[in-house]
């Protein structure tokens, strides 16, 4: 029988769709945006995939489930026919202490992994007090994940923690990567390691951390990729432009004030809309009959959907049609990162994404390569 600590950070990722790159120290304002709770659903569809696998083959699944009472884990475990034990009684606004406090009982309890359904900050403060005394698995719920204990999406938890209960993983370990929300919410990029913490080792499901990737000619080779995005954009068409330092560069070709980590809109070579959430990008698409979305992935993980940009919400890209992604990236970074990743929270669009099996991208002046996409379904 294993013992496993679960718990959930309500309030991650409301800042996402909403343009606040993030839930610390704004959830009034995301509130205020019309910000509606994540973490909740991700957790849910962990926990639904584990219960029809259960059901469906009838597995055996030898886990005892201790967790925090209401919204932080009883509520969803027990909503899934779960029995759980709780550990600690939180508030109905919770906050990191919660958090803190319920990793003090787990401890205390010898759990065998704890699972968390939160972002970068969530598991930033679990690794403050659990530093490397127990594996940690993250589902992954927030607006920054650049951390190395997350997995690529709620249906890979699911498989992460069947195979954990099999005895079929070993127990490795990741980087915990702190990202300053005060200076991202401004355009700078900020990211220091915070720690190194005990996770489990699956290459497929489980993502690594964010790497920066610096490569020889790197800013001339952005400028060549910038200069074929110019030439190739077509009149009457709406061009979405995602986060990154690629993208900035091709800002800079078009001579408009693009932000770094922010979502950008331009019409005929015009900056229409800067640093927009959902609600705007979804605003916008009703008017404009057509429209192409530019990205670039994360570096080392491949993410071009779901991680920092929660504003390209699944109704955004169906919006826009998958045909009409462009996807960027020096050389550099795509030979470091082995496979391109979606997370965008609706099955059915990360289904569509993984049948393509391959998509293009742009490394230089019309000069494109294949990657393979991998989501797991």
């Amino acid at each position: 029988m294993y013992t496993l600590g679960f718990l959930i950070n309500p309030i991650a990722g409301m800042g996402g769709k909403v343009g606040l790159k993030g839930t610390d120290n704004v959830l009034d304002e995301a509130v205020k945006r019309g910000a509606l709770p994540l973490a909740n659903l991700r957790a849910s569809e962990t926990l639904e995939r584990i219960k029809t696998v259960i059901d469906k083959y009838h597995s055996d699944f030898p886990v005892k489930w201790l967790t925090c009472s209401g919204e932080m884990g009883e509520d969803c475990l027990k909503k899934y026919g779960f029995s759980c034990e709780v550990v600690h009684h939180c508030k109905k606004v919770t906050t990191a202490d919660d958090t803190k406090r319920a990793c003090k009982a787990f401890l205390k309890r010898n759990v065998d992994l704890i699972v968390f359904c939160g972002g970068d900050g969530t598991a930033r403060d679990i690794y403050d007090v659990v530093g490397d005394k127990t594996p940690i698995l993250g589902v992954p719920s927030g607006v920054k994940m650049h951390s190395g204990v997350f997995c690529v999406n709620p249906e890979a938890a699911s498989e992460v923690i069947f195979a954990f209960t099999e005895k079929t993983l070993s127990i490795g370990e990741a980087e915990i990567m702190d990202l300053d929300e005060e200076k991202y919410r401004k355009g700078e990029w900020s990211i220091k390691l915070h720690g190194i913490a005990k996770t489990l080792s699956e290459g497929n499901y489980i993502q690594s951390a964010k790497a920066i990737i610096r490569g020889p000619s790197e800013e001339e080779i952005k400028d060549e990729i910038a200069d074929h995005i110019k030439e190739e954009m077509e009149k009457d068409t709406l061009y979405i432009l995602g986060s990154g330092g690629t993208l900035k560069t091709i800002g800079e070709k078009l001579e408009i004030d693009k932000t770094l980590l922010g979502i950008d809109a331009v019409f005929n070579g015009k900056l229409i809309a800067k640093d927009v959430n959902e609600k705007e990008l979804l605003s916008l698409l009703s008017k404009y009959r057509k429209a192409k979305l530019i990205l670039s992935p994360i570096g080392a993980q491949g993410f071009i959907l779901g991680r920092g940009n929660l504003q390209l919400s699944s109704d955004v890209i169906k919006r826009i049609g998958i045909e009409n992604i462009i996807i960027v990236a020096t050389p550099s970074k795509l030979h470091n990162t082995p496979f391109l990743r979606v997370d965008t929270g609706d099955p059915s669009l990360d289904k569509e994404f993984a049948e393509k099996k391959y998509l293009t991208v742009l490394i230089g002046y019309h000069i494109t390569a294949l990657r393979k996409i991998a989501v797991p379904v």
